[in-house]
């Protein structure tokens, strides 16, 4: 399989620079966002999924794969999965002690990454975006953010196919006089803006900057504050859905308040 995928290219960069902080957590940075397909022992019972756990060394992992393709190369044709976020299989695997076999034997970002980097991932994850109430009084050019948290952040926007149409970074001053950076997401699908604003707080918490922070903020496209944040933001386009269209949640494992459970 030749195709190389957004989690092999982290990878590889990781393994090339293996000294570069910045480097290890885009990789799990970009983990945590991929939708994984768990390899299970028997088809997915409602919310009650049953991984197959191998032992290496005495210690349990359980594989996923970021294609349908690589987990039945694996596996040597059909066998049963369940498609998750990446953010949903650390949430299981961490509490039960077990560890993550990605894409083993079948890409060149073939990793086993032990419990222990499971419940690292977890603590990193933990917390939903705070919700504050402000009014923005100026929006002005974003600066001084690094080119990594802009290039984690547009690689994230670019995973949220459907979401909403495109988004902003501007720099922003409130009323009480603070400043900062805000992302403005113009015309977001109803019901995606917990997705959206969790998916811009995780590339916070794997940005390794101190005291990041973000703010999001939601606009229709008709909405004149749109047209303020067109003169000034660095815009993202999100890709258009693929035929299919998601929606925000109804997948197993994307809403983090139906997670699904081991059997």
């Amino acid at each position: 399989m030749t195709d190389t995928t957004v989690l092999d290219a982290a990878h590889r960069a990781m393994e090339a620079a293996p000294e570069d902080a910045q480097a290890r957590l885009r990789f799990y940075e970009t983990l945590v966002a991929s939708e994984l397909f768990l390899l299970l022992e028997e088809e997915a019972s409602g919310e009650t999924v049953t991984p197959r756990v191998f032992e290496v060394e005495g210690q349990g992992f359980v594989l996923v794969f970021d294609r349908e393709e690589r987990l039945a190369d694996f596996a040597g044709g059909e066998a049963p999965y369940a498609a998750l976020s990446g953010r949903a299989v650390v949430g299981m695997l961490a509490p039960e002690t077990l560890g993550m076999g990605v894409n083993l034997q079948v890409a060149s970002s073939s990793i086993l990454l032990p419990p222990e980097a499971m419940n690292w991932m977890a603590e990193t994850l933990a917390g939903d975006p705070a919700e504050m109430e402000a009014k923005a009084q100026a929006f002005h050019a974003p600066t001084g953010l690094p080119d990594s948290l802009l290039q984690a952040l547009d690689m994230r926007l670019a995973s949220a196919a459907g979401l909403a149409d495109l988004a902003y970074l501007v720099g922003v001053t409130y009323d009480s006089g603070a400043r900062g950076h805000m992302l403005g997401v113009v015309d977001a699908v109803p019901g995606a803006e917990g997705a959206l604003a969790r998916a811009v707080s995780d590339v916070l918490s794997f940005s390794g900057l101190e005291a990041a922070a973000l703010d999001v903020g939601f606009f229709q496209g008709s909405d004149p504050v749109a047209a303020r944040l067109a003169r000034v933001g660095l815009r993202f386009d999100l890709p258009k859905p693929e035929t299919d269209t998601r929606v925000p949640g109804a997948n197993p494992g994307m809403d983090p308040n139906r997670p699904p459970r081991l059997k």
